[in-house]
């Protein structure tokens, strides 16, 4: 099936691959926020689930760049989501490695960047291709 604009429509379970890989690392980078601010307001037994939540939302930043890979290949949609997936995986190491350092003047505005950049991406999922595959329903 493609849209009016002969851009093929990706599978289904692509896009829920997508969004859902998108909305679950949302999620994780937004427990690390209020993680942080926890700890820094003197919970300090709370800076290892934020170490421990941080590895896990990591790894599920791969699982999206996974999917965005697939939307891109087998998928034949948009190359861009994989780059900018593998953007975030190259930021989020930095501040990853930042967080290990106690580098926190780094850490924390680049966190804060992360959970835009997540956001925006994350709502782009959920919207795109909601007008796309309406669009194509209505042709």
């Amino acid at each position: 099936m493609t849209s009016s604009d002969s851009t093929p429509v990706p599978r289904p379970w692509i896009v829920w691959s997508l969004r859902v890989t998108a909305t679950a690392h949302l999620a994780g980078v937004l427990a690390q926020a209020a993680l942080a601010g926890l700890f820094v307001t003197g919970d300090v037994d709370l800076l290892a689930w934020h170490r421990d939540n941080g590895g896990f939302t990591h790894a599920l930043l791969y699982l999206q760049l996974l999917a965005a890979v697939l939307l891109w290949r087998p998928g034949r949609g948009a190359g861009w989501p994989a780059v900018a997936s593998a953007g975030l995986v190259v930021v989020e190491t930095v501040q990853v490695a930042l967080g290990q350092w106690r580098v926190l003047g780094g850490h924390f505005p680049l966190g804060m960047a992360i959970f835009g950049l997540s956001a925006v991406f994350t709502a782009w999922t959920w919207l795109a291709f909601r007008r796309r595959t309406s669009a194509a329903g209505a042709a």
